[in-house]
């Protein structure tokens, strides 16, 4: 399951996405100074996208994973669910799996095939986030047997707007994802 992805893009670069989504960005405070981060793992802080009620995101940090009696769920399984309140998008460059029975295991890096950003689905409780998981599609499949929930662009101002239904949740087709092996 997803424990870590990356968020090296700079903000002028998600306003740009934004902007041609037509989706006007706001933020918490200040405009931040959004610092490249190669690693985003459980329990640390990241960027999210929130819906503004207007048609435009907001965005606002949080801590990944909710409060478990087992430690930080940071995977949450979005098969049945409805999310009426709570969603968000966390932005990313690319997002790592990996194989293998014994340390130090394979790590693979999974970027967007045909964008410079990937929009995995999450859901906010309190002051912390959690992702979103589905069953794996033909990308995936190969490597793990479920997947962070991940929305092509046309769809991430449906799941960021709680006025509108939830769109579909599912897997992205074949030929979505690029794979590279990092080790």
């Amino acid at each position: 399951m997803c424990n870590e992805y990356a968020l090296e893009r700079s903000l002028e670069e998600l306003l740009s996405e934004l902007a041609e989504l037509q989706m006007p960005l706001g933020f918490d405070g200040a405009r931040p100074n959004m610092e490249p981060r190669p690693s985003i793992r459980p329990t640390d802080p990241s960027y999210l996208l929130v819906g503004d009620g207007t048609g435009g995101a907001r965005l606002t940090q949080r801590r990944w994973g909710f409060p478990g009696p087992r430690g930080p769920v940071i995977n949450f399984r979005s098969e049945g669910r409805s999310f009426p309140k709570g969603r968000c998008l966390a932005p990313a460059d690319a997002f790592f799996e990996f194989t293998g029975a014994k340390a130090p295991k394979s790590k693979w890096r999974f970027e967007s095939a045909d964008r410079p950003f990937l929009a995995i689905a999450g859901f906010i409780r309190d002051d912390r986030f959690t992702l979103l998981t589905t069953g794996p599609g033909p990308d995936i499949a190969p490597y793990h047997d479920r997947q962070i929930v991940i929305f092509p662009r046309e769809r991430w101002a449906d799941w960021l707007d709680t006025a509108r239904p939830q769109p579909p949740i599912g897997p992205l087709p074949a030929g979505s994802l690029k794979v590279t092996q990092i080790r």
